[in-house]
């Protein structure tokens, strides 16, 4: 039987998923909703097991290896494990440059 992790949404997390579900909306609020659903149910599962998830690879290539994600195409869950807490720190849309985005997002955090 394999260990739980705790699953914690950071701030700028949720943002990310409220202004995808907000864009998502404009068109089609029945699809924000699957959208929606379909995220928090995948990011949820990574109560167990969470180190399915892959490396963020912009980020291997900068030696940074403690960042993993999963796809809900086109979306990009990143997140972090550190003992048995699993956190959720962005849903980015991976038609956008992520490199960049995550890069900046890292260096503010200093």
């Amino acid at each position: 039987m394999s260990d739980k992790y705790e699953v914690i949404w950071s701030h700028v997390a949720e943002n990310d998923l409220r202004n995808i579900i907000e864009y998502v909306a404009e068109d089609s609020p029945v699809n924000a909703s699957n959208v929606f659903k379909k995220i928090r149910q995948k990011a949820s599962s990574l109560y167990t097991l969470p180190e399915r998830g892959r490396i963020v690879q912009e980020l291997r290539d900068h030696g940074i290896l403690q960042y993993r994600e999963l796809i809900i195409s086109p979306w990009r869950v990143i997140y972090r494990i550190s003992g048995k807490s699993v956190y959720v720190l962005s849903i980015l849309d991976s038609r956008q440059n992520i490199e960049d985005i995550l890069l900046k997002r890292l260096t503010d955090l200093k």
